[in-house]
């Protein structure tokens, strides 16, 4: 099962992560990101869900990364991230920097592989001939990410380096994979610029993803994909590949929603124990 952008500050989304529990004691739980801003708020929440899922992984999304004012861990960049991972350990909750599980319940063995490799600026709006032309562009129709204040790459000189240290550095660890291994491949934003076509403000897409990972899903033989940040729920195929953008949102945006909000999203059938052995 999968969910993101949890959003739990707004009183609302708290209230639908309390009741969120599984649906069998065998169950996975993906957290792809933005559960949060504050780190007690993370914490909280992930613990709850630890306590309720068979087993919990996580990845980072841009507000769990931000320097929140109101915050009282002032932890900037990469050791904002890295105190993250040591409260995921504490808790038992997998992230990118741990192996990767393998689920081996139905559609199995399938290598569940959390992501963390940001956003460097590559999904241009059209026109748009450099970076700093896409930001004057983005400027000008009044779209600036937060993360531009609040989101630090130290000790990088910039976001986009952090994301070339990222990726390089999960590259090398997926190439390690077993050729024969199929994944779910999990990351806060999407791999593939295709579902950044339908946002409202294109100019967004600058803070949605990297084009070198384009082809992440063919090369490491996904079986699924899972994302959020976007805040549109929905399922696309790239390449025959589902890609499953699992979000939340913010309460005006899940109000208008025909379907329930808060219910995961299946991404692999069939329970499976930590151990490893499927439940059949």
């Amino acid at each position: 099962m999968a969910i993101s952008d949890l959003h739990v500050r707004y009183e609302r989304n708290r209230e639908i992560v309390r009741d969120l529990r599984a649906d069998s004691p065998d169950d996975w739980l993906i957290v792809a990101g933005d559960v949060g801003e504050v780190v007690s708020d993370i914490r909280e929440s992930l613990s709850l869900l630890k306590e309720r899922f068979a087993q919990v992984i996580w990845v980072p999304g841009n507000h769990e990364l931000w320097t929140d004012p109101s915050d009282p861990v002032q932890l900037r960049g990469e050791a904002k991230y890295r105190h993250l991972v040591d409260i995921c350990r504490e808790l038992g909750v997998i992230t990118p920097q741990d192996p990767y599980p393998v689920w081996h319940g139905e559609n199995g063995p399938v290598a569940v592989v959390p992501l963390f490799v940001l956003y460097d600026y590559t999904f241009r709006p059209a026109g748009a001939v450099s970076q700093e032309h896409a930001l004057e562009l983005a400027d000008e129709a009044g779209v600036i990410c937060t993360d531009e204040f609040l989101l630090h790459p130290d000790p990088y000189p910039s976001r986009e380096a952090w994301c070339r240290a990222r990726l390089e550095e999960t590259r090398a660890r997926l190439d390690a994979l077993p050729p024969d291994l199929p994944t779910v491949l999990v990351n806060h934003f999407p791999l593939v610029r295709e579902p950044t076509r339908v946002l409202r403000y294109p100019e967004f897409a600058l803070w949605c993803g990297t084009e070198e990972t384009a082809d992440w899903h063919r090369r490491y033989r996904a079986a699924a994909v899972v994302y959020g940040h976007l805040h549109i729920p929905r399922t696309i195929h790239c390449d025959g590949v589902p890609h499953h953008e699992v979000s939340l949102g913010y309460p005006r945006e899940w109000e208008r929603r025909a379907t329930p909000p808060g219910r995961p999203v299946q991404i692999l059938a069939g329970a499976a124990t930590t151990d490893g052995k499927s439940k059949r």
